[in-house]
């Protein structure tokens, strides 16, 4: 199923997310893509919070250096950003396909660098971009049936 949001700020952005979060089973991979500052950490920060991660929300950051952020909650949510990886191999290499298991949710920033590595899985591919200084356009593509969010 696919969806489209407007977002008008980072607090609409994160009560998306947290719908999502909410209704996770485990197994799930979301592949984020957006320029800088388009919401991405955000709407991350809202899966988090609806999958049980019991951290504040601020917690919950970018892992831009250390590439990996393991959350714990009612599922194991690693949190990827692929943003300093060069290539598919290299993604491959931090250890992607033992985060994907069935109790566990894989939430992976700027995605469009390694989508060579996510071929033959069947991803949930979530689009940010500005549409203004608070404004987001969120799209949301092959999202799984049992997860039901309201236009």
């Amino acid at each position: 199923m696919d969806y489209e949001f407007v977002s008008n700020s980072v607090e609409e952005t994160i009560a998306i997310g947290r719908r999502i979060g909410e209704q996770l089973r485990g197994g799930e991979v979301f592949a984020f893509i957006g320029t800088l500052g388009s919401g991405k950490t955000y709407f991350i920060k809202g899966i988090a919070a609806g999958a049980g991660v019991k951290s504040e929300p601020a917690t919950v950051s970018s892992p831009t250096f250390v590439l990996v952020n393991e959350y714990g909650g009612r599922l194991d949510i690693y949190h990827i950003d692929a943003y300093r990886i060069n290539n598919a191999s290299d993604f491959e290499m931090i250890g992607f396909d033992d985060f994907c298991y069935g109790e566990s949710a894989v939430l992976i920033e700027w995605a469009d660098k390694v989508m060579e590595a996510l071929k033959g899985i069947n991803y949930i591919r979530i689009e940010l971009a500005h549409s203004g200084e608070e404004r987001r356009i969120i799209r949301i593509f092959n999202m799984p049936e049992y997860i039901v969010l309201s236009k």
